[in-house]
């Protein structure tokens, strides 16, 4: 079976020849090609052919839709020169990291979005170290500062108009072919939303005791509009949609995650299961507070899933509550690709973790990603070893998601 096989099998509860083994090389790939340390035998090859080369199948998320701001002017400079100058601009990922954000270049960009009601901006950073590493800028300013941002923020979201790109999503998974999975994803959730994007952790804490009229609002904006995305997504040919939520159970906690989380991944799962299709979230973060409300989501995936050491949650500690569901997508934590951890230890932690699974279903994975400065002989070891994992030596999958 092909990687894109094992993965389809394993999201529809059939057992494939072998455990998929996927994720992203992006970052790995970006460091390395900036910093002219490609290994000699990539040289010339592109970020598919490296995946298939190494044995890890290539995992890609797509947005497949857009919004245009109908009644919003976007400008964005970058350390102060005008790059970008937009009127009714047709956006994905509003409110996240969107616009023309340099990503080769230090620097500072700065999104200005003026509307008849007022105006907003976001800023992000990107330092030399993000442009060595192949990591994301940071974001230094988020666009709800003050009060009167939440009407103008309001103003932006009632006029949003859906753009599908569903093609974009069908002509990716074509190109990548047998070798990997395109993963579409919506928006995070509103509390995220909130958390992450609009406000920031701090402010947020702080909004919810000082101006709870204006948040709850707020949250109920997002989430007509998530919800109306949802349903649009029923034209979408697609076994598996994700929330980018990057969940941490120390900041969304479990009184904040069963208040404002819990009920709309139920409901938001609804949706998408009524549509045949599988519902996760992107749960990199420490998820060992939240393992038995995650249990109770309503959610098939948990996607990069990433346990300890580089989180306090551990493999055998995840593995054990979801018995039932939600399924682990990810398990390999990233720092046992790295020099500092002992070739023993590495292959300690591979053995442990196959004996573990079994048989069970699992999309195996490296939490969050490959970094630049891991190994990618280390990839290689775990592609080989899964492939030697044979499941049709084993009795069957025995857990098969809801």
């Amino acid at each position: 079976m092909t990687i894109r096989e094992r993965v389809f099998a394993i999201l529809a509860g059939r057992k494939p020849d072998r455990l998929p083994f996927i994720d992203r090389l992006d970052v790995w790939y970006a460091c390395h090609r900036r910093g002219g340390t490609i290994p000699e035998e990539f040289k010339g090859m592109s970020l598919t052919d490296i995946h298939q080369a190494v044995g890890l199948g290539q995992q890609r998320y797509l947005v497949p839709y857009a919004l245009k701001l109908r009644g919003v002017e976007v400008i964005s400079r970058f350390n102060g020169e005008e790059v970008y100058h937009e009127q009714d601009p047709v956006i994905e990922f509003f409110c996240g990291v969107f616009g023309p954000v340099d990503y080769e270049r230090p620097g500072i960009t700065v999104n200005e979005l003026r509307t008849p009601v007022g105006r907003l901006r976001v800023c992000y950073e990107l330092l030399q170290e993000n442009v060595a590493t192949g990591t994301e800028p940071y974001l230094k300013e988020h666009l709800i500062k003050e009060e009167s941002d939440y009407r103008t923020v309001e103003y932006i979201l009632e006029r949003a108009e859906y753009v599908a790109q569903h093609e974009k999503v069908r002509q990716e998974a074509k190109r990548i072919g047998g070798a990997g999975f395109v993963i579409p994803m919506t928006h995070r959730i509103p509390f995220q939303q909130l958390l992450l994007e609009y406000l920031g952790e701090v402010p947020l804490f702080y909004a919810l005791h000082d101006q709870p009229r204006q948040v709850e609002r707020l949250m109920a904006l997002l989430d007509e509009q998530l919800v109306d995305i949802l349903h649009r997504l029923g034209a979408l040919e697609a076994v598996f949609v994700e929330f980018p939520d990057n969940l941490h159970g120390l900041i969304t906690n479990p009184r904040l995650f069963a208040k404002y989380c819990l009920p709309a991944y139920q409901r938001y799962s609804e949706i998408l299961h009524a549509q045949g299709k599988k519902t996760g979230s992107h749960t990199d973060g420490n998820v060992k507070p939240l393992l038995g409300l995650l249990a109770e989501s309503g959610l098939d995936v948990c996607e990069s899933f990433s346990p300890a050491p580089l989180t306090e949650c551990t493999f055998d500690e995840a593995w054990h509550a979801w018995r039932g569901g939600p399924l682990i997508w990810g398990g390999i934590p990233s720092p046992i690709l790295e020099e500092r951890t002992s070739e023993e230890e590495f292959q300690a932690y591979i053995e442990h973790l196959l004996e573990v699974v079994g048989d069970q279903p699992i999309i195996l994975g490296v939490g969050d990603m490959v970094m630049g400065h891991n190994s990618i002989e280390r990839v290689r070891y775990i592609a080989r070893r899964v492939e030697e994992h044979d499941l049709g030596r084993q009795s069957g999958l025995g857990r098969v998601p809801a």
